[in-house]
C-alpha cells in the first residue's frame, strides 16, 4: 500500500511538472514568435500612422474578433474540459471522434458566416462614399476568410495541447508573422506611393498565412492519431455539453470582443479629418479629439505590452489549462489549488517586473522598434505614452490569464464573463469620457483598460477563493512583495543608468538598460528567496526523475498514471 501511494504521488508529480515545464517550452517558442511579430508590426507601421493604416488595423480586427470568440475564447474554454473528461473516462478513440465532429461542425458554421459577411463587405465597398471607407471595406473583404482558418487552427491547437503537444501550436504564429514580414518589408514597398495597394498586399498575406497554418496543424493532428476527416454524423455525445457551455459564453464573450472592436470604431469616428474635423452632438459642435493614425499608434502600444504577457502569462495559461481540467475532472482540489497558486505567482511576478520596466523605458523602446520610414518620432512618442498607460495594469493582464482558466477548468465559463461584461461597459464609458481630456487623448485607451482589468482581477480572485476556499493567499502576498521590492531596485538602477546616458542614442539605452534590468530583477528576487526563480529555470531529468519532454504526443491518460511518450 505504501508503494502504491508513493507511485501515485510520483505520477502526479511527473504529470504536474510536465505541464509546468511545457509552459517554459511554450514561452521559449513564443519569444521567437513575438520577435517575428514585432518585425511584422514594424513593417506595417513603417507605412505610416495615417487614415489608411488605421483602416488596415480596424479591418484586421474583424477576423481577429472571430479568432478570439470561436477559436481561442469561447470554443476553447468549452471544448477543452469536455475533451479532457472524455479522454479521461472513455479513452482516446472516443475523444478523437469528438474532435473530428467538433471540427466539421465548426467548419460548416464558419464558412456559412464567411460567405454572408463577405457579401456585405463587398456591397459596402462598391457603394459611393469616402475613399477611406472604401479602403476599409476592401481590406475587410480580403482578410475576412482568415477567420475560418485561424478558428480551425485554434481548435486543433487546443486539442494538441490536451495531448501534451505544445511546440507547433506555440510556433504556428511564426508562419503568420513571416508571411507578414515578407509582405510588409519587401513586397509592399515595391508599390511606391500607393499606400492602398501596399496594404492590400499585406492583407493578402494574412489569408495566405492562415491557409498554411491550418494545413500544418491538420497534418500534425493526423500524425498524432486524430481523424481529420469531416464527421457531421452521428453527433457525438460530447457535442451537446460543449454547446451548452458555449452558448452563454458566446453571448458574454461576444459582447466583450465587440466592445474591443467598438474601441477602434470609436477611434475611427473621433478622428479629425479634413472632410470631418468636428462632430455634432445634440447641437453641440465639438472638435474631434483624435488625430489620423491613432489606431496604428495604439496598435503599436498594444503589441509591446502584449509581448511580455504572451511570453509567460499566456504561455503559462495555455500549458497549465489542460492540467487544471484534469484535476477538476478528478475532483482533486488540493492539486488544483496548488497549481493555480503556483501559476498565479509566476504570472504576477512577470507582470509586475515587465510593467515597471516597460513604463520606464517606453519612449526609447518604441522609438527603436517603430520610428522608421513614415512612422515619425512624434508618432513613436505618442505611442509610448499610450504604452505607459497600458502597462500600469500589466499585473492584472497576466493574472487574468490564470484566473479565467481556473474557472473554465471547473466548467464555469459564466462567472468570468459576467464580471468582464459588467466592467466592459465601465471601460467604454471611461474611454469616451477620458479621450476628451487634452493631456490624455489616446492614452485613455490604455488607462481605461488598466482600471477595468485591475478591478476584474481583484473580483475574480475574491470569487475563486469563495469557490475553492483557502488558496495560499499568504504565499501569493509574500511573492508579490518580493516582486515589488525587486522591481523597485531595478527601476532605481535603470533611472541612474539613463541619467548617465542622457546624451546617448535610444538604441544604446535599450541595449544596455533592458538586460541590466532583467539581471538586477532576477538577482534581487533570488537573494530575497523567491521560489519562482527556481521554478522558472529548473528542469527535471526525464521520465525516471520528473517530466517528459513538452514536445511529445502522449497516449491518453487512463487515470492510472500510465502516460507514455
Amino acid at each position: 500500500m505504501v508503494v502504491s501511494m508513493n507511485d501515485k504521488a510520483r505520477q502526479e508529480h511527473q504529470e504536474r511538472e510536465h505541464f509546468f515545464n511545457a509552459a517554459k517550452v511554450v514561452a521559449g517558442i513564443t519569444v521567437i514568435s513575438r520577435i517575428f511579430g514585432l518585425f511584422r508590426d514594424m513593417g506595417i507601421t513603417s507605412l505610416g500612422a495615417n487614415r489608411s493604416t488605421d483602416a488596415f488595423g480596424l479591418a484586421f480586427q474583424i477576423p481577429n474578433l472571430f479568432r478570439r470568440l470561436f477559436g481561442e475564447g469561447a470554443l476553447a474554454s468549452a471544448f477543452v474540459p469536455v475533451f479532457s473528461e472524455t479522454a479521461e473516462k472513455s479513452g482516446f478513440e472516443k475523444a478523437s471522434k469528438l474532435f473530428a465532429n467538433a471540427l466539421a461542425l465548426l467548419a460548416v458554421f464558419l464558412v456559412t458566416v464567411m460567405l454572408l459577411v463577405e457579401i456585405g463587405f463587398f456591397t459596402f465597398a462598391m457603394l459611393p462614399g469616402p475613399q477611406d471607407r472604401k479602403l476599409l471595406m476592401t481590406l475587410a473583404t480580403i482578410m475576412f476568410p482568415y477567420m475560418v482558418t485561424v478558428c480551425l487552427l485554434a481548435l486543433g491547437s487546443a486539442t494538441l495541447n490536451c495531448r501534451g503537444h505544445f511546440a507547433f501550436p506555440a510556433a504556428a504564429p511564426i508562419i503568420f508573422n513571416i508571411a507578414g514580414i515578407i509582405a510588409a518589408w519587401w513586397v509592399a514597398p515595391l508599390l511606391k506611393g500607393n499606400i492602398a495597394g501596399q496594404l492590400e498586399i499585406v492583407a493578402v498575406s494574412v489569408v495566405a498565412a492562415g491557409v498554411i497554418q491550418l494545413i500544418a496543424v491538420l497534418w500534425l493532428l493526423n500524425k498524432s492519431g486524430f481523424s481529420i476527416r469531416p464527421r457531421l454524423r452521428p453527433i457525438e455525445p460530447g457535442i451537446i455539453p460543449i454547446l451548452k457551455m458555449l452558448a452563454p459564453v458566446l453571448l458574454g464573450l461576444g459582447f466583450l470582443q465587440i466592445s474591443d472592436l467598438f474601441q477602434n470604431i470609436i477611434s475611427w469616428n473621433l478622428t479629425a479629418t479634413q472632410a470631418a474635423p468636428d462632430i455634432n452632438i445634440f447641437g453641440w459642435i465639438l472638435h474631434r479629439p483624435l488625430t489620423p493614425g491613432v489606431i496604428t499608434r495604439v496598435g503599436a502600444a498594444r503589441a509591446l505590452y502584449q509581448f511580455p504577457m504572451g511570453v509567460l502569462a499566456i504561455s503559462l495559461g495555455v500549458a497549465v489549462f489542460p492540467l487544471l481540467t484534469r484535476y477538476a475532472a478528478r475532483k482533486d482540489m488540493v492539486n488544483l489549488k496548488d497549481s493555480i497558486n503556483r501559476a498565479l505567482r509566476l504570472a504576477l511576478m512577470e507582470g509586475i517586473a515587465s510593467g515597471v520596466g516597460l513604463y520606464i523605458l517606453a519612449v526609447p523602446i518604441v522609438k527603436v522598434i517603430f520610428a522608421r520610414r513614415n512612422f515619425s518620432p512624434q508618432d513613436a512618442a505618442q505611442a509610448a505614452f499610450v504604452l505607459q498607460m497600458y502597462v500600469i495594469g500589466m499585473w492584472s493582464y497576466c493574472s487574468y490569464q490564470i484566473l479565467a482558466r481556473s474557472f473554465y477548468s471547473l466548467k464555469d465559463t459564466i462567472t468570468p464573463l459576467k464580471v468582464s461584461c459588467s466592467l466592459a461597459i465601465l471601460n467604454l464609458i471611461m474611454l469616451v469620457t477620458l479621450v476628451w481630456i487634452p493631456s490624455l487623448g489616446a492614452g485613455a485607451f490604455g488607462l481605461s483598460t488598466t482600471i477595468t482589468f485591475g478591478l476584474n482581477a481583484c473580483v475574480l480572485i475574491y470569487l475563486l477563493r469563495r469557490r475553492l476556499g483557502l488558496m495560499g493567499g499568504r504565499k501569493i502576498t509574500v511573492s508579490v512583495v518580493r516582486s515589488i521590492i525587486a522591481s523597485a531596485i531595478m527601476a532605481g538602477i535603470i533611472y541612474v543608468i539613463r541619467w548617465y546616458m542622457s546624451e546617448s542614442a535610444d538604441w544604446v539605452i535599450v541595449v544596455i538598460c533592458v538586460p541590466v534590468g532583467i539581471i538586477v530583477f532576477f538577482c534581487v528576487a533570488y537573494l530575497l528567496g523567491a521560489p519562482e526563480i527556481a521554478e522558472l529555470f529548473k528542469r527535471t531529468r526525464g521520465d525516471a526523475e520528473g517530466t517528459p519532454s513538452a514536445d511529445v504526443v502522449e497516449k491518453p491518460y487512463t487515470g492510472q498514471g500510465n502516460n507514455q511518450t
